[in-house]
């Protein structure tokens, strides 16, 4: 089951004796884990019968004892083994035997980053007590802002505003939720936040360097652009989310290009793939610049970063970034094909 699907079902949901909470969306897994506590113990602040272990260190033999044991003043006990990946590994032959008999009293969740669908502890387990935390797609997590704001804060987020928070933010779940928090508190007693309360409080200096990228990208400025990247890596931001804000982007221009392509004007191509009335007039230039040819490799480009930043690649993440303005900040005629 899905992480988002998962909380929006939980009034509907009975416990179960196993939970496996997968994925590596780290807002996504602390939220499910709220959610289950909830669900089996009634209460987030039931103390008595919540234990939390450690994947690295926990043995079977002493989680299996904790299950089968109520807790003071409690009718069921909810056992979490967090980073149980090396957990699953060392203990899988008894951990198959208790998935085909699991304890009456308590209920097992082990978090993990990995959960192959081809093993036997995952065939064991029902579709409805594995629940995978991932970050919706990048087009979805506007919708998920405006629902987040609404059941979190009881504040309208409209689209525009929820769209620019995505662009300013980027892909991550739990600093949109800090975010939201803030604008939440910044705009008070109202009841909606819109557009100028996101530009406002969210437009920050990362962004903002952001845009400046590509606005150099756009006019061909290519040593502007990496000076701009190189004074975002001596601020220590992070990497995946410089690739995370430069992803958003060059997947709305791919869109945009073949949009065009097939005969749709480009100010409503960009207005199809959300990109807001004050950006419109550097995407375009952004547009020309790169040329059809570029557009339809952004993708692949954008991959071979991903992957690079994963492990991949040697070379160091700066030099793949920058090695990626290098390409679209070239001119058309030099440009790799």
């Amino acid at each position: 089951m899905d992480g988002l699907t998962f909380l929006k079902c939980l009034d509907r949901l009975e416990p179960k004796p196993i939970y496996v909470v997968h994925g590596d969306e780290d807002f996504l897994h602390l939220q499910v884990k709220k959610s289950i506590r909830r669900l089996v113990l009634k209460a987030e602040e039931d103390e008595f019968g919540l234990s939390i272990h450690d994947g690295e260190n926990a043995e079977f033999a002493s989680i299996r004892d904790e299950l089968d044991t109520l807790p003071f003043l409690g009718s069921t006990r909810l056992v979490v083994v967090e980073d149980a990946d090396s957990f699953i590994t060392r203990f899988r032959s008894a951990l198959e035997k208790y998935f085909a008999q699991p304890s009456r009293t308590g209920t097992l969740v082990l978090q993990v980053k990995s959960w192959p669908r081809n093993t036997r502890l995952a065939k064991q387990l029902g579709a409805d007590a594995t629940i995978q935390c991932a970050a919706p797609p990048l087009y979805k997590l506007a919708q998920w802002c405006v629902e987040w704001s609404a059941s979190q804060h009881q504040k309208t987020l409209t689209q525009p505003a929820a769209r620019l928070l995505v662009d300013l933010v980027g892909a991550e779940m739990g600093q949109l939720d800090q975010e939201l928090l803030k604008l939440a508190i910044f705009v008070g007693a109202d009841p909606k936040i819109d557009l100028e309360d996101v530009d406002k409080l969210v437009g920050n200096s990362r962004a903002a360097d952001i845009w400046k990228i590509f606005d150099a990208i756009g006019l061909g400025h290519g040593d502007e652009a990496i000076k701009i990247i190189d004074r975002l890596f001596d601020q220590s931001q992070e990497p995946i989310r410089i690739l995370g804000a430069f992803s958003m982007q060059l997947r709305r221009l791919a869109q945009a290009g073949r949009l065009n392509q097939s005969g749709l004007p480009v100010p409503r191509a960009l207005e199809r793939v959300g990109v807001l009335p004050y950006a419109q007039r550097s995407c375009e230039q952004q547009l020309r610049h790169l040329g059809q040819r570029r557009l339809n490799r952004l993708y692949d480009w954008l991959l071979e970063v991903d992957l690079g930043l994963k492990g991949s690649s040697q070379l160091s993440p700066r030099t793949l970034l920058e090695q990626l303005v290098v390409k679209l900040a070239r001119d058309r005629e030099s440009a790799p094909g």
